[in-house]
C-alpha cells in the first residue's frame, strides 16, 4: 500500500531542488528516498541482522526536569547506528557484485559495521587503513572478518589506494553517503523510537557533517507526527551543519578532520540530501561546547553505565548545556548512537570531566615542616569527607622563608558545593592556600 501525505510531500519539495551536479546518485533516487515506504521497507529487510535497541526511561529525568528517554544505537554489534544504513546498503547490492566483493578506506564506524555485515553476508570486504589507525580499531575489523590491509600514512593514502584496487579487481569502493538506500536504513532508528515512547515531544539526534541519521529518522517522525520536534546537536568546535545550512550546500571544514575525540561528528558535511532534509524537516539545530560533552560522556557513565564517545554522548550535552529549555516538562528521546571510544581516550575524558564537574580540584598551600603539621592537615580534609588522591610535598624549591614545605594536594569531592565547603574550611585555617581553577 502506498502510503502518501504532506509530509511526503514537503520532502518532494525538499529535495527536488537539488542540482544534478552537487549529487552522487540520481534524481530518482533522490525521489525514492522521499517514502516513507521505503524506510518502513528497510526496517523489515534489517530486522534479524540489527538490534532493535532499548529505549528505556533514563534516571537523569529528574535533574533536567523532564522525561527522558535514551535510545541505546551503542548496544548494537559494532557498537553504532551505522549498521543499520550499512546492512540495507548490502542487502540491496546486485548478486553479481556481492560476489565481487566490497573496500572501505577508513577507521571509522562506517568501516566497521561495513566489515562486520559484510563478512556475516559473506561478502568479500578489504578495509585499507593507513598506518596512524589505532591498533584496537585493526584488530576489530580483522575480527569481524575482513582483510586489514595498511597502507600510507594518511586517510587520504588509504582512500586513493583502495580507489585503485577496486577498479583492478572490480570491487565496489564503498565510503558513508547520503544514498536512497542508506538514509532510509538510519531512519529505521525514528520509527523504533516513535513505536517505543508514547506521546513522544522531541527527539534529540547527534548531527555534525555527517547527519545521515538526523535526516532519515527526520523523515520517518515527520511523517508519522508532524508535531514531534527533531533536534540536531554538534560541536561548537565543528559547526558543519549549521554553517552548511547557512550557506545552502555542503560546506568543508578543513580544521575538524581527524580529529579522534569526536570521531563522525567532526567530519564534512558529505551530501546535499541529507542536508535539504534537515533544512526543511528538523526544527532546531544547537551547538554546545567540548565541556559539556564531556560532562554528559560522566553522566552516561555513572546513571546509564554507558561508556560512549562524543557522537553517543552529544545529544544529551545539549540538555546539559541548557540549550533547549523549551523541552521542560516534555516528553523526550535522546539518540545515544555510538559506543566506540578509544580506551586511551576514556581515562583522559572521564578525568577531565571530573575537574568540570568540580568533584576534583587542586589546591596548594606552603606549611611549616614540623611534625605534625601534615597530620592537622589531613585531619582537615578527613572532617570534610573529602578524598585524597595524591599528595606531594616541595621542600627544595621553596621560594618562602626557611624550614618550610610546599603542599599540593588533589582530591575528590561530591559536587561544587562540597567542594565551596572545603575551600572555605581550608582558607579559615590556611588563608594562603591557592586553588587550581580548572
Amino acid at each position: 500500500m502506498k502510503i502518501v501525505s504532506r509530509n511526503e510531500e514537503l520532502l518532494r519539495d525538499a529535495l527536488s531542488r537539488i542540482p544534478q551536479s552537487s549529487s552522487r546518485i540520481s534524481l530518482a533516487s533522490c525521489n525514492k528516498l522521499i517514502r516513507f515506504e521505503d524506510i518502513s521497507a528497510a526496517a523489515f529487510k534489517i530486522q534479524c541482522g540489527v538490534q532493535k535497541t532499548p529505549c528505556m526511561y533514563s534516571r537523569l529525568s529528574k535533574q533536567f526536569g523532564m522525561d527522558i528517554y535514551l535510545k541505546k544505537e551503542f548496544l548494537q554489534y559494532t557498537g553504532s547506528v551505522k549498521e543499520r544504513g550499512v546492512l540495507y546498503l548490502l542487502t540491496s547490492l546486485p548478486q553479481d557484485q556481492q560476489r565481487k566483493g566490497v573496500i572501505v578506506a577508513s577507521d571509522c564506524n562506517f568501516s566497521m559495521a561495513v566489515a562486520y555485515h559484510a563478512s556475516e553476508l559473506r561478502i568479500p570486504v578489504f578495509v585499507i587503513m593507513s598506518a596512524s589507525t589505532s591498533p584496537s580499531r585493526v584488530k576489530m575489523c580483522r575480527e569481524y572478518g575482513a582483510m586489514v590491509i595498511s597502507y600510507g600514512a594518511t586517510a587520504k593514502d588509504s582512500q586513493m589506494h583502495a580507489r585503485r584496487l577496486a577498479q583492478e579487481n572490480g570491487y565496489l569502493y564503498l565510503e558513508e553517503e547520503d544514498s536512497a538506500v542508506y538514509l532510509s536504513g538510519l531512519g529505521t532508528v525514528g520509527l523504533e523510537v516513535y513505536e517505543q515512547v508514547p506521546k513522544l515531544d522531541a527527539v534529540i539526534f547527534p548531527a555534525g557533517g555527517h547527519c545521515g541519521l538526523l535526516a532519515g529518522s527526520a523523515a520517518a517522525l515527520k511523517h508519522l507526527n508532524p508535531h514531534i520536534s527533531v533536534i540536531g546537536v554538534e560541536s561548537e568546535s565543528f559547526p558543519v551543519l549549521q554553517q552548511s545550512l547557512k550557506a545552502g550546500h555542503p560546506t568543508e571544514d578543513q580544521a575538524c578532520n581527524n580529529h579522534h575525540f569526536y570521531g563522525d561528528v567532526s567530519g564534512v558535511c558529505f551530501g546535499s540530501n541529507s542536508l535539504q532534509l534537515t533544512g526543511k524537516l528538523v526544527d532546531k539545530v544547537v551547538a554546545v561546547r567540548e565541556e559539556d560533552i564531556l560532562i554528559s560522556m560522566l553522566r552516561l557513565l555513572e546513571y546509564e553505565r554507558a561508556t560512549v564517545d562524543a557522537e553517543g554522548a552529544i545529544g544529551l550535552a545539549a540538555l546539559v548545556a541548557g540549550k533547549v529549555p523549551e523541552l521542560k516538562g516534555k516528553r523526550v528521546a535522546v539518540v545515544i548512537c555510538s559506543g566506540n571510544l578509544e580506551l586511551h581516550l576514556l581515562q583522559q575524558c572521564i578525568a577531565r570531566a571530573l575537574t568540570l564537574d568540580n568533584r576534583v580540584c587542586r589546591f596548594s598551600l606552603v606549611l611549616s615542616d614540623c611534625p605534625g603539621d601534615m597530620s592537622k592537615l589531613l585531619e582537615i580534609l578527613a572532617r570534610e569527607e573529602a578524598r585524597v588522591l595524591d599528595v606531594k610535598q616541595e621542600r627544595t624549591f621553596v621560594t618562602t622563608e626557611l624550614f618550610t614545605v610546599e603542599v599540593v594536594c588533589t582530591v575528590e569531592t561530591r559536587d561544587k558545593i562540597h567542594t565551596a565547603q572545603l575551600r572555605n574550611a581550608l582558607l579559615e585555617r590556611y588563608p594562603t592556600t591557592a586553588w587550581t581553577e580548572r
